[in-house]
Protein backbone atom coordinates (compact mmCIF):
# COMPACT_ATOMS: atom_id res chain seq x y z
CA UNK A 1 0.00 0.00 0.00
CA UNK A 2 0.84 3.51 -0.60
CA UNK A 3 0.99 5.03 2.67
CA UNK A 4 1.55 8.43 1.20
CA UNK A 5 -1.08 8.37 -0.57
CA UNK A 6 -3.58 7.09 2.26
CA UNK A 7 -2.70 8.90 4.60
CA UNK A 8 -1.95 12.34 3.02
CA UNK A 9 -4.34 15.51 4.56
CA UNK A 10 -4.93 16.49 0.02
CA UNK A 11 -5.01 20.40 0.64
CA UNK A 12 -8.25 22.42 1.24
CA UNK A 13 -9.91 19.15 2.44
CA UNK A 14 -11.95 19.23 5.74
CA UNK A 15 -10.61 16.58 8.20
CA UNK A 16 -12.59 15.23 10.49
CA UNK A 17 -10.86 12.52 13.02
CA UNK A 18 -13.82 10.64 13.03
CA UNK A 19 -13.32 9.50 9.64
CA UNK A 20 -9.70 8.08 10.49
CA UNK A 21 -9.56 4.67 12.39
CA UNK A 22 -6.49 4.35 14.70
CA UNK A 23 -6.49 0.92 14.75
CA UNK A 24 -5.78 0.95 10.95
CA UNK A 25 -2.67 -1.82 10.22
CA UNK A 26 -3.25 -2.17 6.44
CA UNK A 27 -2.24 -5.99 5.52
CA UNK A 28 -0.17 -6.09 8.38
CA UNK A 29 -1.58 -8.50 10.83
CA UNK A 30 1.43 -8.33 13.72
CA UNK A 31 4.73 -6.42 14.48
CA UNK A 32 6.45 -9.98 13.95
CA UNK A 33 4.75 -9.04 9.77
CA UNK A 34 6.19 -5.48 9.91
CA UNK A 35 9.48 -5.82 11.44
CA UNK A 36 11.63 -6.35 8.76
CA UNK A 37 10.20 -4.10 6.99
CA UNK A 38 10.86 -1.41 9.29
CA UNK A 39 14.35 -2.68 9.57
CA UNK A 40 14.83 -2.47 5.68
CA UNK A 41 13.08 1.31 6.10
CA UNK A 42 15.31 2.41 8.90
CA UNK A 43 18.53 1.20 6.93
CA UNK A 44 17.03 3.08 3.92
CA UNK A 45 16.65 6.39 5.74
CA UNK A 46 20.09 6.38 6.81
CA UNK A 47 21.37 5.66 3.17
CA UNK A 48 19.25 8.84 2.28
CA UNK A 49 19.95 10.91 5.02
CA UNK A 50 23.60 10.21 4.35
CA UNK A 51 23.12 11.59 0.54
CA UNK A 52 21.40 14.56 2.15
CA UNK A 53 24.38 15.63 3.66
CA UNK A 54 26.73 14.99 1.00
CA UNK A 55 24.96 16.48 -1.71
CA UNK A 56 24.48 19.49 0.60
CA UNK A 57 22.00 21.29 -1.41
CA UNK A 58 18.30 21.35 1.36
CA UNK A 59 17.56 20.52 4.30
CA UNK A 60 14.77 18.13 5.98
CA UNK A 61 12.52 19.51 8.06
CA UNK A 62 9.94 16.48 10.04
CA UNK A 63 6.91 18.00 12.16
CA UNK A 64 5.18 15.54 14.97
CA UNK A 65 2.16 16.26 16.60
CA UNK A 66 -0.03 13.95 18.66
CA UNK A 67 -1.95 14.47 21.81
CA UNK A 68 -0.52 13.23 25.05
CA UNK A 69 1.10 9.84 24.71
CA UNK A 70 0.69 9.84 21.10
CA UNK A 71 3.96 8.20 20.61
CA UNK A 72 6.34 11.26 19.05
CA UNK A 73 9.03 10.43 21.53
CA UNK A 74 8.58 6.66 20.15
CA UNK A 75 8.41 7.64 16.19
CA UNK A 76 12.07 9.48 17.31
CA UNK A 77 13.85 6.49 19.24
CA UNK A 78 12.43 3.92 16.57
CA UNK A 79 12.69 5.89 13.10
CA UNK A 80 14.26 9.03 13.47
CA UNK A 81 17.13 7.45 15.35
CA UNK A 82 18.38 5.42 12.69
CA UNK A 83 20.11 8.67 11.68
CA UNK A 84 22.93 9.74 12.00
CA UNK A 85 23.22 12.27 14.83
CA UNK A 86 26.03 14.38 13.04
CA UNK A 87 22.93 15.60 10.58
CA UNK A 88 20.24 14.96 12.52
CA UNK A 89 18.86 16.62 15.94
CA UNK A 90 15.90 16.77 17.49
CA UNK A 91 13.74 20.23 18.77
CA UNK A 92 11.57 19.99 21.56
CA UNK A 93 8.70 22.30 21.72
CA UNK A 94 7.91 22.94 25.89
CA UNK A 95 6.20 25.49 27.73
CA UNK A 96 7.72 29.26 26.24
CA UNK A 97 10.80 30.48 27.88
CA UNK A 98 10.75 34.21 28.89
CA UNK A 99 13.26 34.64 26.30
CA UNK A 100 11.13 32.69 23.63
CA UNK A 101 7.95 35.03 24.80
CA UNK A 102 9.21 38.00 23.69
CA UNK A 103 9.64 37.22 20.30
CA UNK A 104 7.23 36.31 17.78
CA UNK A 105 5.60 32.86 18.18
CA UNK A 106 7.29 31.41 14.78
CA UNK A 107 11.26 33.00 16.56
CA UNK A 108 11.42 29.77 18.22
CA UNK A 109 10.97 27.26 15.35
CA UNK A 110 13.15 29.78 12.55
CA UNK A 111 15.78 29.09 15.62
CA UNK A 112 15.82 25.42 15.03
CA UNK A 113 15.27 25.20 11.27
CA UNK A 114 17.82 23.02 9.74
CA UNK A 115 21.06 24.09 8.23
CA UNK A 116 21.05 22.58 4.14
CA UNK A 117 22.22 18.95 4.29
CA UNK A 118 20.70 18.05 7.65
CA UNK A 119 17.74 16.89 9.23
CA UNK A 120 15.60 18.33 11.91
CA UNK A 121 13.02 17.20 13.93
CA UNK A 122 10.23 19.19 15.90
CA UNK A 123 8.79 17.16 18.93
CA UNK A 124 5.61 19.32 18.84
CA UNK A 125 6.01 22.25 16.43
CA UNK A 126 5.16 25.68 15.80
CA UNK A 127 1.47 24.74 15.73
CA UNK A 128 1.35 24.68 19.64
CA UNK A 129 0.49 28.10 19.27
CA UNK A 130 -2.47 26.95 17.67
CA UNK A 131 -2.95 23.90 19.83
CA UNK A 132 -2.17 24.70 23.58
CA UNK A 133 -2.88 28.48 23.05
CA UNK A 134 -5.94 28.18 21.63
CA UNK A 135 -7.33 25.40 24.21
CA UNK A 136 -5.94 26.81 27.06
CA UNK A 137 -6.79 30.66 25.81
CA UNK A 138 -3.38 31.83 26.35
CA UNK A 139 -4.00 34.29 23.50
CA UNK A 140 -7.17 35.95 21.83
CA UNK A 141 -9.21 33.99 19.40
CA UNK A 142 -8.45 37.01 17.01
CA UNK A 143 -4.60 35.97 17.56
CA UNK A 144 -4.63 32.53 17.28
CA UNK A 145 -6.83 32.89 14.53
CA UNK A 146 -4.56 34.69 12.27
CA UNK A 147 -1.73 32.27 12.74
CA UNK A 148 -2.76 29.92 10.24
CA UNK A 149 -1.74 31.69 7.51
CA UNK A 150 1.13 33.04 9.19
CA UNK A 151 2.44 29.63 9.43
CA UNK A 152 1.54 29.19 5.90
CA UNK A 153 3.30 31.46 4.89
CA UNK A 154 6.40 30.88 6.72
CA UNK A 155 6.31 27.17 5.29
CA UNK A 156 6.31 28.34 1.87
CA UNK A 157 9.40 30.65 3.14
CA UNK A 158 11.49 27.94 3.95
CA UNK A 159 10.14 25.70 1.23
CA UNK A 160 11.40 28.00 -1.46
CA UNK A 161 14.82 27.98 0.47
CA UNK A 162 15.06 24.38 -0.21
CA UNK A 163 13.67 23.01 3.55
CA UNK A 164 11.41 20.10 2.79
CA UNK A 165 9.00 19.82 5.10
CA UNK A 166 6.94 16.94 6.14
CA UNK A 167 4.39 16.95 9.18
CA UNK A 168 2.71 13.57 11.09
CA UNK A 169 0.14 13.43 13.28
CA UNK A 170 -0.34 10.57 15.25
CA UNK A 171 -3.65 9.79 15.84
CA UNK A 172 -4.43 7.82 18.82
CA UNK A 173 -7.82 7.07 20.42
CA UNK A 174 -9.22 8.23 23.80
CA UNK A 175 -9.15 4.11 25.18
CA UNK A 176 -5.13 4.04 23.69
CA UNK A 177 -4.69 6.85 25.92
CA UNK A 178 -6.07 5.47 28.93
CA UNK A 179 -4.25 2.64 27.95
CA UNK A 180 -1.03 3.94 28.12
CA UNK A 181 -2.05 6.51 31.33
CA UNK A 182 -1.78 2.82 33.03
CA UNK A 183 1.39 1.53 31.51
CA UNK A 184 3.03 4.73 32.55
CA UNK A 185 1.62 3.81 36.02
CA UNK A 186 2.21 0.14 36.26
CA UNK A 187 6.11 1.11 35.09
CA UNK A 188 8.40 2.96 37.29
CA UNK A 189 10.99 3.40 35.03
CA UNK A 190 7.70 5.68 32.64
CA UNK A 191 6.66 7.31 36.11
CA UNK A 192 8.52 10.91 35.47
CA UNK A 193 6.65 10.76 32.43
CA UNK A 194 3.59 11.04 34.36
CA UNK A 195 2.24 14.81 35.33
CA UNK A 196 -1.26 16.40 36.31
CA UNK A 197 -1.80 18.41 33.02
CA UNK A 198 -2.30 14.71 31.42
CA UNK A 199 -5.74 13.73 33.07
CA UNK A 200 -6.49 17.71 33.11
CA UNK A 201 -5.66 17.99 29.23
CA UNK A 202 -8.02 14.22 28.92
CA UNK A 203 -10.70 16.70 29.82
CA UNK A 204 -10.63 18.77 26.90
CA UNK A 205 -10.28 15.78 24.66
CA UNK A 206 -13.06 17.54 22.20
CA UNK A 207 -11.28 20.43 22.15
CA UNK A 208 -8.27 19.08 21.20
CA UNK A 209 -9.71 16.95 18.51
CA UNK A 210 -11.34 19.94 17.03
CA UNK A 211 -8.53 21.78 17.39
CA UNK A 212 -6.12 19.18 15.30
CA UNK A 213 -9.00 19.47 12.86
CA UNK A 214 -8.57 22.99 12.01
CA UNK A 215 -4.62 22.77 12.07
CA UNK A 216 -4.52 19.96 9.01
CA UNK A 217 -7.27 21.27 7.43
CA UNK A 218 -6.07 24.75 7.05
CA UNK A 219 -2.00 23.80 6.95
CA UNK A 220 -1.84 20.63 4.62
CA UNK A 221 -0.25 22.14 1.90
CA UNK A 222 1.27 20.75 -1.11
CA UNK A 223 5.27 22.25 -0.15
CA UNK A 224 4.45 21.01 3.65
CA UNK A 225 2.03 18.61 3.56
CA UNK A 226 0.03 16.76 7.03
CA UNK A 227 0.39 13.25 6.96
CA UNK A 228 -2.61 11.35 9.76
CA UNK A 229 -0.90 8.35 10.95
CA UNK A 230 -3.00 5.78 12.66
CA UNK A 231 -1.17 4.92 15.64
CA UNK A 232 -2.79 2.54 18.07
CA UNK A 233 -0.28 0.02 17.50
CA UNK A 234 3.14 2.00 17.57
CA UNK A 235 4.75 -1.12 15.25
CA UNK A 236 2.49 0.12 12.47
CA UNK A 237 2.78 3.87 13.21
CA UNK A 238 7.01 3.36 13.06
CA UNK A 239 6.29 1.22 9.34
CA UNK A 240 4.36 4.04 7.69
CA UNK A 241 6.05 6.57 9.31
CA UNK A 242 9.62 5.19 8.26
CA UNK A 243 8.41 4.30 4.35
CA UNK A 244 6.75 8.04 3.58
CA UNK A 245 10.21 9.60 4.84
CA UNK A 246 12.22 6.58 2.42
CA UNK A 247 9.62 7.41 -0.47
CA UNK A 248 9.82 11.00 0.30
CA UNK A 249 13.60 11.58 0.36
CA UNK A 250 13.96 9.35 -2.73
CA UNK A 251 11.52 11.44 -4.50
CA UNK A 252 14.16 14.09 -3.73
CA UNK A 253 16.41 12.58 -6.46
CA UNK A 254 19.47 13.30 -4.27
CA UNK A 255 22.95 12.70 -5.76
CA UNK A 256 26.32 12.68 -4.73
CA UNK A 257 28.42 15.67 -5.34
CA UNK A 258 31.37 15.13 -8.34
CA UNK A 259 34.80 14.09 -6.25
CA UNK A 260 36.72 17.80 -5.73
CA UNK A 261 39.99 15.75 -5.84
CA UNK A 262 41.28 13.35 -9.16
CA UNK A 263 40.40 10.08 -8.42
CA UNK A 264 42.91 8.60 -10.85
CA UNK A 265 45.89 10.72 -9.81
CA UNK A 266 44.70 9.33 -5.96
CA UNK A 267 44.76 5.69 -6.74
CA UNK A 268 47.73 5.87 -8.14
CA UNK A 269 49.07 7.14 -4.94
CA UNK A 270 47.38 4.55 -3.28
CA UNK A 271 49.15 1.81 -5.62
CA UNK A 272 52.62 3.31 -4.84
CA UNK A 273 52.14 3.75 -1.33
CA UNK A 274 50.70 0.19 -0.92
CA UNK A 275 53.84 -1.07 -2.82
CA UNK A 276 55.79 0.83 -0.35
CA UNK A 277 54.66 -0.07 2.27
Amino acid sequence: MNYAHFFLVKPDSKVKLSDYDPDFTGKHESKKNALKIIEHNNLRLRELQELLYAEHKRSLLICLQAIDTGGKDGTIRHVISTMNPQGCKVAPFKQPTSLEHNHDFLWRAHRDVPAIGDVTVFNRSHYEDVLAARIHHLVPKTTWMKRYDQINAMEKYLSENNTHIIKFFLHISKDEQLRRFKERLDDPAKHWKISESDYSDRKRWDDYEAAFEDMLSKCSTKHAPWFIISANHKWFRDLAVSQILVEYMENLNMKFPSPSANIDQLRKKYHTAKKEG
